[in-house]
């Protein structure tokens, strides 16, 4: 297996856009790439786009009816079928979209199939983590779900475990649905708690369908969890299931917007701990996958601040060359942001803080803590089907 990695780019990505109202601004992805170019990453990787996800692709996850729904709506905008979930106010129809969606799920469905060739280790798409949209509908600004099909092509491929981790703010419930009842992928999400925030599902009872029992993890954080919980929370749960699930491929879903600079969600999680995620799973992909990591993007709607940041420090990752976080910002960039968003760009590649946490198993828990409180409904949920104990 080659140890090079890729960045899946087509700068057409950009055309996923809403309008100018909506919050999932495209400036975030054009921005990120800019911020990966300024770093030099882009020599430290091979930079490539990957063919539009054609009918039969995007078949394998969403439903025929819809996809041509999505057809109808990106040729007139005026015809979107609400009951598809199109012409809404978090998925507004505009010209163009069944192309660009198609586009982001692409780049997706290609890091996969690259990965699983052997061509190299590890694949980037921080265009896609589109994973709200379900089956025969869209939903929370998300169209076609590159997240499924980059796994359904995977499992079409022969894989025989896949295991998805999700790490945005907000539950990762499409993925989730798409293999209900496939005992082949594990689904692991950790979110703000259903109670407070959108798509009020991801409760740790949630755990897979017949015959996938199991299957399903869900970690529901209370409101204001700070870096120390989240980490800990991961910790706590995702290198025990991986190990007990022993996965070919590991897909990481990274949706920036746990920040606490993020307009949109209530946890206040930095950069920094962000930063430390990314670098967990791309060694859990070399300690459970044998280095096959598949890692997209997601939400993230501090388009400058923290967005391009983020997903700069996780291409480096990726790439084999981490950026120190203490670096500066290269000047050329923060040009870029002032011109195309009017806001003062971060200086440096930090928000000043030092990841730490408490370990699960150091201690035990607090159970007074809402925090330990979660964890500890999610492992009682899901570890025994695994044979762990919670």
């Amino acid at each position: 297996m080659s140890g090079r990695a890729q960045l899946m780019w087509d700068e057409a990505v950009t055309r996923y856009d809403f309008g100018p109202d909506h919050p999932m601004d495209p400036v975030r992805l054009a921005l990120t790439m800019r911020l990966v170019e300024a770093f030099g990453l882009d020599r430290e990787l091979r930079v490539t786009s990957a063919r539009s996800a054609g009918e039969s692709t995007l078949r394998l996850v969403h439903r025929a009816d819809y996809v041509e729904a999505v057809r109808r709506a990106s040729a007139d905008p005026a015809s979107a079928d609400g009951s598809y979930g199109l012409g809404t106010e978090d998925d507004p129809a505009f010209s163009g979209m069944h192309e660009a969606s198609a586009l982001i799920a692409g780049q997706s469905v290609g890091a996969a199939e690259a990965v699983w060739r052997g061509d190299v280790r590890h694949a980037v798409n921080f265009s896609g983590g589109l994973h709200h949209a379900m089956p025969g509908a869209a939903a929370g600004f998300c169209i076609y779900n590159d997240a499924a099909l980059a796994i359904a092509r995977l499992l079409e491929l022969g894989a025989e475990r896949v295991a998805y981790v999700d790490v945005d703010v907000h539950h990762g419930d499409g993925v989730q649905a798409a293999f209900w009842n496939d005992p082949r992928v594990l689904t692991i999400s950790l979110h703000e708690h259903p109670r407070t925030l959108f798509p009020q599902t991801g409760w740790p009872e949630e755990t897979g369908g017949e015959g996938a029992e199991g299957s399903a993890v869900n970690v529901a954080l209370p409101a204001g969890t700070t870096d120390d919980g989240w980490l800990r929370a991961f910790h706590a749960v995702v290198p025990e299931m991986l190990t007990a699930f022993r996965p070919q491929v590991l897909v990481t879903q990274h949706g920036a917007d746990t920040h606490f600079e993020d307009p949109l969600a209530h946890l206040a999680v930095s950069l920094d701990a962000q930063r430390a995620v990314q670098a967990a799973c791309h060694g859990l992909a070399h300690e459970h996958a044998e280095g096959r990591w598949i890692a997209l993007g997601g939400g993230g709607y501090a388009v400058a601040e923290v967005v391009p940041r983020s997903w700069t420090h996780l291409v480096a990752i990726a790439a084999g060359r981490p950026i120190d976080p203490k670096a500066e910002t290269p000047e050329d960039w923060r040009q870029e942001v002032y011109a195309k968003t009017r806001q003062l760009a971060p200086r440096r590649m930090t928000d000043g803080r030092e990841p730490w946490w408490r370990d699960f198993e150091d201690g035990g828990y607090d159970p007074a803590d809402r925090l330990d409180q979660a964890v500890l409904a999610t492992r009682r949920a899901v570890f025994p089907a695994h044979g762990l104990l919670p």
